[in-house]
């Protein structure tokens, strides 16, 4: 059973009380500016359209992308471990929401997250009385933790992430951490370096299990869009910059600059993490090299194109799909790098900067299994990508390796829909 609720949290119940209306009109905005649908947009309050469904149904939530589409694999595994259940994904994003309404398992509906309040909670849970409650990472809302448990509703952690700096936070406020995730019959971390920090807050239940999105499998995308690409693109040497952030671009653009001559007919798939940011990088980066398409103005890929910049969304898959080489972003700069399973999922060799503490573990193991290789800066990533475009065999031998590293990781999803089933028959709560 949790302890007593700390002082800290009631300052908080008191300022949610009195921000709600300020929260709801900014959430309300940010919606409406993403493109939600209006009629959705209340969700947020806990008021939705949709019947729940009969059975038992399981409650997943995340905060937005990529911690909704890391559970998308488990939600089939566990829907096809009993064709009875039932599943619904709760995130917060407008994005979340349209990439998620593409790739829904069986079975699957998907509702915006409530708003941390009592009101919005206490309509979400009458409406919808989970028979399970599944976090995601680290996206622990007190009010919504508190008023589950309080509704009979087993509670699960999965794939907890914990940064060295967020554990230092924790820990300052170590009571209030303690009594949040008692609640949470599991705790399952992916990586030792989490289970040791919650451990250091007394959660001796919190165990390392791998990360989920190991198992998350390829990106899907329209194999029709592939095949008509390879043809325009044919037999040049190509690679990926993917999910790069402001300061990568700059270091991207001068690698292939360097490639390109030695390579002159070579091709750089640039993919910006955030593509809002595509009209900026292509000012910046036309001042480097001057021939560019854009595929959200639809500017085709010509014989000329040096640089092409996807400032898409959901496309993602396309790219590893096409491409033998990626360099994954968010690596060179402070950011903590990005999913290294999913480019190898696909096939392609994979480079990465120095700076990945969000996957430590993945990037040794890769770099260990010879399916990755760490680059430091812009000459080492355009050696990088020379050697691999001029030795087919020693791409073929590091994209072999990566792609089966990469599929090796699905037992995690038996191990932890285990753990789910199991607690979902018992009901069992600490």
């Amino acid at each position: 059973m949790p302890r007593r609720r700390p002082a800290l949290l009631g300052l908080y119940s008191t300022l949610t009380r009195a921000l709600a209306p300020l929260a709801w009109r900014r959430v309300q905005r940010k919606l409406a500016a993403n493109g939600a649908d209006p009629a959705r947009i209340s969700e947020r309050l806990g008021r939705t359209a949709l019947p729940r469904p009969a059975g038992r149904l399981i409650w997943f939530h995340a905060a937005s992308v990529g911690e909704s589409v890391s559970v998308l694999r488990l939600i089939d595994h566990l829907g096809q471990s009993d064709p009875n259940l039932r599943f619904l994904i709760t995130s917060g994003t407008a994005t979340s929401a349209d990439v998620l309404a593409r790739r829904l398992p069986k079975r699957t509906q998907h509702q915006f997250a409530p708003l941390d309040t009592r009101e919005a909670l206490r309509r979400f849970l009458a409406h919808w009385h989970p028979d399970l409650g599944v976090f995601v990472e680290s996206e622990l809302w007190p009010h919504m933790i508190e008023m589950a448990y309080a509704h009979d509703v087993p509670l699960a952690l999965i794939n907890a992430r914990i940064s060295d700096r967020s554990a230092r936070g924790w820990k300052r406020f170590g009571r209030t951490a303690r009594y949040l995730l008692s609640h949470f019959s599991i705790i399952h971390c992916q990586d030792q370096r989490t289970a040791d920090h919650f451990h250091d807050l007394g959660l001796r239940r919190a165990r390392a299990g791998g990360n989920l999105k190991a198992a998350a499998g390829a990106l899907p995308y329209d194999a029709a869009v592939l095949t008509r690409l390879r043809g325009v693109i044919g037999t040049r040497p190509l690679w990926v910059a993917s999910s790069t952030h402001p300061g990568e671009e700059e270091t991207v653009l001068a690698a292939h600059a360097e490639i390109l001559k030695s390579r002159p007919d070579a091709l750089l798939i640039l993919v910006p993490r955030h593509p809002e940011r595509a009209r900026e990088i292509f000012k910046m980066g036309t001042a480097v090299i001057p021939t560019w398409s854009r595929r959200s103005t639809d500017m085709p890929i010509s014989a000329k194109t040096q640089v092409y910049l996807a400032d898409t969304m959901g496309e993602t898959g396309l790219w590893y799909a096409l491409s033998p080489i990626v360099f994954l972003g968010g690596s060179l700069t402070p950011v903590g790098g990005h999913n290294p399973y999913e480019p190898a999922a696909a096939g392609a060799a994979v480079l990465h900067g120095p700076l990945y503490a969000n996957f430590t573990e993945a990037y040794a193991a890769f770099d260990t299994h010879g399916g990755a290789l760490e680059v430091a800066d812009a000459g080492a990533l355009s050696e990088a990508v020379i050697s691999l475009m001029s030795d087919a065999q020693a791409l073929d031998t590091m994209s072999e390796n990566a792609h089966t590293f990469a599929q090796s990781q699905t037992q995690i999803l038996d191990e932890i829909g285990a753990a789910l089933l199991s607690l979902l028959a018992t009901g069992r709560r600490r």
